[in-house]
């Protein structure tokens, strides 16, 4: 499903009020709120927005638990780590309890091992994802024509050759999306249109445009993102 908004407020406050719905769902069905983060513009406007009283005060924020659906091989300080924007823009300002938060260890000289690790927290579906689309159509760090677009067996792995810098990074898989009991793919701005009418068009695979693996999710797009949608 896509709905399509005026803009990119628009988009965050959709957003924000999804994130809600699914935390309330989680809560009062399993008592805890599972939710991966990403990087990108989109997501950050949400973080911020969801940092609001008025969106703060209406989430058990207690009970979440804080996974990543990407990382940069990076520290947790630098300025490049998904981690330091989501913490900035939201779990410092909900004052989470570190505790809480799952972090990618994308500082790990052994990325393997750290995309094997990570794999633990994986083991119960994510109650949802947020995810951004990128201009090649690229989603968390799953690239076209990488290895990664075919994974099915593993829920987390390295990337070690990414055409964005920096090249190694890790990354959660079509599975673990699959795997998610919800997603929510955010996009905004001119510079996404080409990759949103491309995750819906019919005739491309994900080895050409990974965010066809998303295309029976919501996506939430502004009229920018949306202008090149067969209509």
């Amino acid at each position: 499903m896509i709905r399509v908004l005026p803009d990119p407020d628009a988009v965050a406050r959709g957003a924000a009020e999804r994130v809600i719905q699914a935390a309330d769902e989680a809560i009062g069905a399993r008592r805890a709120f599972r939710i991966a983060l990403s990087g990108g513009t989109s997501p950050r406007r949400l973080y911020r927005l969801l940092a609001t009283p008025g969106f703060r005060a209406r989430c058990d924020w207690s009970r979440a638990v804080i996974l990543f659906a990407d990382e940069r091989a990076v520290s947790p300080g630098d300025p490049e780590s998904n981690y330091r924007e989501a913490r900035e823009a939201l779990l410092d300002p909900l004052g989470l309890d570190p505790a809480q938060v799952r972090r990618m260890p994308g500082e790990a000289a052994d990325l393997e091992a750290a995309a094997r690790a990570y794999e633990t927290e994986l083991e119960r579906p994510i109650d949802l994802v947020i995810l951004g689309v990128g201009a090649d159509g690229h989603t968390a760090s799953i690239f076209p024509g990488h290895a990664a677009v075919a994974e099915r067996l593993r829920r987390c792995v390295a990337v070690h050759d990414s055409p964005k810098p920096p090249p190694r990074r890790l990354t959660l898989t079509p599975r673990a999306l699959e795997e998610a009991r919800a997603a929510i793919v955010l996009a905004t701005g001119s510079e996404k249109a080409a990759a949103v009418a491309a995750a819906f068009d019919p005739l491309l695979t994900p080895e050409r445009c990974p965010a066809v693996l998303l295309r029976g999710r919501e996506w939430l797009v502004d009229r920018e993102a949306a202008a090149r949608l067969a209509v």
